[in-house]
C-alpha cells in the first residue's frame, strides 16, 4: 500500500485545484467535484437542474488534525460498471448495476502529508461516494469525532421524516416539514421533494463498523451528516484501513420512479459463501394473541407459549398452508416485568410447560418450519455470551429462521448504555448476522439497525422490522402510514408489518383498516418472510374467501411495477411471482377514498383471470371495516380494471395466467 502510494506521487505533479465532471450512463445525472482552496466539495444535478449544490466532504478525528484542509489531487482513475446479477429473495430477480465511476487520490500539502481517497459512482438513478483511508506510516488507526459531509439541497423543498436519538429508535411516525426545519436529527432514508420537480431520498449503503447516519441542517443551511455517537461522544474507532458506509442521494423523476431504486442493494458486495440454503417464508405466530390479552408471554394460567398450543397452531399452518410457526415466550426470561430481565434471559432453556423436543419433531413431522425467538431486551452482554450456544440449539432441532429483538431505548454493553445506531450496535448486529450463516439461520430483525443492503452480501438477512409496524394499531397508526413507507422506510429494504389482521374490530387492539387492505400489505410491503400475523380462526371462521389470497400469495418476487403513487396519499404496485407466470396487484389509500383505473400492460401475452380482492362500497377503516367484495373476470394487457378504496382501505388481486 505505501508503494502504491509513491508510485502515485511520481506519476505527476499534484494539482491544488481541480474540478471534473462525471455523468451518469445516460447522461441525465451529472456530478461535479472540484478542490477549491484545499477542499474537496462535490455537486450533483439532473438535466441541468441543480440537486445539490456545491457540498463539503471532509472528517474532524479526535486527537488528531481534521482531514479536509490543505488537500491536493495526486491522481484520479476512472471506471465503468454495467452487469446484472439474480437475487436469491428479493423484489426483482435480476438487478442491472451500471454506473461510472471516478476515484480522487488526495493527499495533504503539507503537516503530516496524509492520504485518502473520494470515491465516487454515478448512476441513472442517483449518486454515491465514500471516503476511503489506507494505513500509512504515522497514521494506522483513527477516531472520528464528526463526519463533514453535507447535502446542500434546496431548504425550500418538503422531507419526510422520523426523529432521531429518540427511546424508540425508528418507530415513530412521519411527518412532513420543510427542509429548512430539519434542525434537530433525522433518520435516512430521508425523502425529500425538491422545488425542481424531482424527489430524492438521503440514505447510506454497506454500513460496517461505524456509527449510522442521521441528518440535520447546520448553521449555514446545508443538510450535514450527524453520525450516531457512542457514549464518550466519538462516532466511530477504526484501524486502516477504512472505508466508510456509502452517502447515497437517490433521485427519481417522481416519488413512484424511486420506490424501485435499487443503488442501496448495487453498493453493497456479492456474497462470498454459498447461501443456496437460504430461502423465504411465509408463518404464523403465537404472537398477536398476546398483543390482544388472550394469553401472556409470561408463564401462568394463560401462558401462550405452550406445548399444546404450539402444536394447535402447527396443525392450522398445515390447514392453512403457512409454511412456518413463530413461537414467543419459549424460554426463560419473561415472568415478571421481562424488559427488565434482559441481563438474566436464558436463550436455550424452555420454560417448564414447553417442550421443545417434542414441538420441533411435531413441527418437522408435519412439514412446518419453526421460527425461534430471541428477545434481548438490548442486553447484548448478555446475549453475546449466549449467542453461539442459542443458535446452535436451534440448530439441533432443525430450526432455521430466528427473530431477534431488541426492544427498550438503549443498548446495554459492560455496563455502559448506547444506541442501537452506534457503533457498538451496528458491530452486534452484524457479528449476530454472520455467526447464523454460520448454522444456516435465516434472520427477521425487530428493533434492528437500518437496512442498507447488506442482504446482497448476507442473504440470510431476509427481513427486519425499523419502523412502526401493526403493534403500534390501536391508535398510534394512521391509515396514511402505510402509504408514506414505500417512499422512505421501504427505500432502505424490506419489512415485516406483521400483516393480515382479520380481526379488525377487537377493542383491545382495534385496527384502522378494512379487511381488504389487510390483503393488499402482502403486495405493496415487500418482506423476504411475510407473517400471517392473526390467530387462525380468524382466517377460518371471519372470511375464508379472502384468507385465500394470504394463502396464494408469494413472499419472492421476480419483477416489481409501481403503477400509481403519492406520498401520503395513496401506493399501488403490481409484483410477478418469481415461480410462475402469476402477477399479483395490491393498492392503499389514507384517510381518503381513491377510484382508480389500472392499466394492465405489465402483464404478459395471452389471458389471465383476475381474482379481485376489494372493499365494499360502503366499507370504511373505522364504520365498516369488514365489508369486502371477491369477484373473477377474465382480462389481457389491453384491459384495464375500475377498482374502488375506501377510506383507509385498498385491495388486492391476483392475476392468474390461464
Amino acid at each position: 500500500m505505501f508503494k502504491f502510494f509513491k508510485w502515485l506521487f511520481s506519476r505527476k505533479k499534484p494539482l491544488l485545484e481541480y474540478q471534473e465532471q462525471v455523468s451518469s450512463p445516460d447522461g441525465r445525472v451529472v456530478l461535479n467535484t472540484m478542490l477549491k482552496n484545499g477542499q474537496i466539495f462535490y455537486a450533483v444535478y439532473k438535466d441541468g437542474k441543480v440537486l445539490v449544490r456545491d457540498s463539503h466532504l471532509g472528517l474532524n478525528l479526535r486527537g488528531d488534525d481534521p482531514l479536509y484542509n490543505g488537500l491536493m489531487l495526486v491522481r484520479k482513475m476512472d471506471r465503468t460498471m454495467d452487469d446484472t446479477w439474480e437475487t436469491m429473495v428479493g423484489e426483482d430477480r435480476m438487478i442491472r448495476n451500471n454506473y461510472n465511476e471516478v476515484a480522487l487520490y488526495l493527499s495533504e500539502s503539507g503537516g503530516k502529508k496524509r492520504l485518502f481517497t473520494m470515491r465516487f459512482r454515478v448512476f441513472n438513478d442517483g449518486v454515491a461516494f465514500r471516503y476511503e483511508i489506507p494505513p500509512q506510516p504515522e497514521f494506522q488507526r483513527l477516531v472520528v469525532a464528526d463526519e463533514l459531509t453535507e447535502f446542500r439541497v434546496d431548504t425550500n423543498g418538503y422531507a419526510w421524516h422520523i426523529p432521531a436519538y429518540q427511546p424508540d429508535r425508528y418507530e415513530y411516525n412521519y411527518e412532513r416539514s420543510p427542509v429548512y426545519e430539519l434542525i434537530n436529527s433525522v433518520h435516512t432514508p430521508l425523502t425529500i421533494e425538491t422545488p425542481a420537480g424531482y424527489v430524492i431520498s438521503l440514505h447510506e449503503a454497506a454500513l460496517y463498523n461505524y456509527g449510522s447516519m442521521t441528518v440535520r441542517l447546520n448553521q449555514n443551511d446545508a443538510l450535514v451528516s450527524d453520525i450516531t455517537p457512542l457514549s464518550d461522544g466519538a462516532k466511530a474507532y477504526v484501524e486502516l484501513p477504512f472505508n466508510t458506509p456509502w452517502r447515497v442521494v437517490m433521485i427519481g423523476d417522481t416519488a413512484l420512479g424511486l420506490t424501485t431504486n435499487r443503488m442501496i442493494l448495487n453498493l453493497n458486495d456479492p456474497p462470498k459463501d454459498d447461501f443456496s440454503w437460504v430461502k423465504p417464508l411465509k408463518f404464523m405466530g403465537i404472537w398477536w394473541a398476546m398483543y390482544v390479552g388472550e394469553w401472556t408471554w409470561a408463564e401462568g394460567p394463560r401462558h401462550g407459549a405452550t406445548t399444546e398450543h404450539a402444536k394447535e397452531y402447527i396443525d392450522a399452518c398445515k390447514r392453512l398452508g403457512i409454511g412456518g410457526l413463530l413461537v414467543e415466550g419459549w424460554n426463560n426470561g419473561w415472568t415478571g416485568d421481562w424488559l427488565k430481565n434482559g441481563p438474566t434471559n436464558d436463550f436455550t432453556h424452555p420454560v417448564e410447560g414447553f417442550d421443545m423436543e417434542k414441538v420441533a419433531s411435531y413441527a418437522s413431522k408435519n412439514g412446518i418450519e419453526l421460527v425461534g425467538h430471541h428477545e434481548t431486551v438490548g442486553y447484548v452482554d448478555n446475549y453475546e455470551k449466549q449467542l453461539e450456544a442459542a443458535y446452535q440449539y436451534y440448530a439441533n432441532y432443525n430450526i432455521h429462521y430466528v427473530k431477534p429483538g431488541y426492544a427498550g431505548a438503549w443498548m446495554t454493553i459492560q455496563g455502559r448504555k448506547e444506541y442501537h445506531h452506534s457503533q457498538v450496535g451496528v458491530l452486534h448486529y452484524q457479528k449476530a448476522l454472520e455467526l447464523a450463516s454460520k448454522y444456516q439461520i435465516m434472520l427477521d430483525v425487530h428493533e434492528p439497525i437500518k437496512g442498507t443492503g447488506l442482504e446482497r452480501t448476507w442473504p440470510n438477512l431476509l427481513t427486519r422490522e425499523g419502523a412502526r409496524g401493526q403493534e403500534y394499531e390501536g391508535g398510534a397508526l394512521s391509515p396514511s402510514h402505510a402509504t408514506i413507507l414505500p417512499f422512505t422506510r421501504l427505500l432502505s429494504g424490506g419489512m415485516d408489518y406483521t400483516s393480515g389482521i382479520f380481526d379488525v374490530t377487537n377493542g383491545t387492539k382495534r385496527i384502522a383498516t378494512t379487511i381488504a387492505r389487510q390483503l393488499a400489505y402482502y403486495v405493496t410491503i415487500y418482506s423476504g418472510m411475510q407473517m400471517a400475523a392473526d390467530r387462525p380462526r380468524f382466517y377460518e371462521e371471519v372470511n375464508p374467501e379472502a384468507y385465500q389470497f394470504i394463502r396464494d400469495v408469494p413472499v419472492n418476487w421476480d419483477k416489481t411495477v409501481p403503477i400509481l403513487g403519492q406520498i401520503g396519499q395513496y401506493y399501488i404496485v403490481a409484483r410477478k411471482d418469481r415461480d410462475s407466470e402469476d402477477w399479483y396487484v395490491g393498492g392503499v389509500t389514507n384517510e381518503e377514498g381513491h377510484r382508480v383505473r389500472l392499466n394492465l400492460d405489465f402483464l404478459g401475452d395471452g389471458i389471465y383471470e383476475a381474482q379481485i380482492y376489494r372493499d365494499s362500497d360502503d366499507a370504511h377503516f373505522r364504520e365498516n371495516q369488514l365489508a369486502i367484495e371477491i369477484e373473477s373476470r377474465k382480462v389481457g394487457k389491453m384491459d384495464n380494471l375500475d377498482l374502488w378504496m375506501a377510506p383507509g382501505g385498498g385491495f388486492a388481486v391476483r392475476l392468474k395466467k390461464v
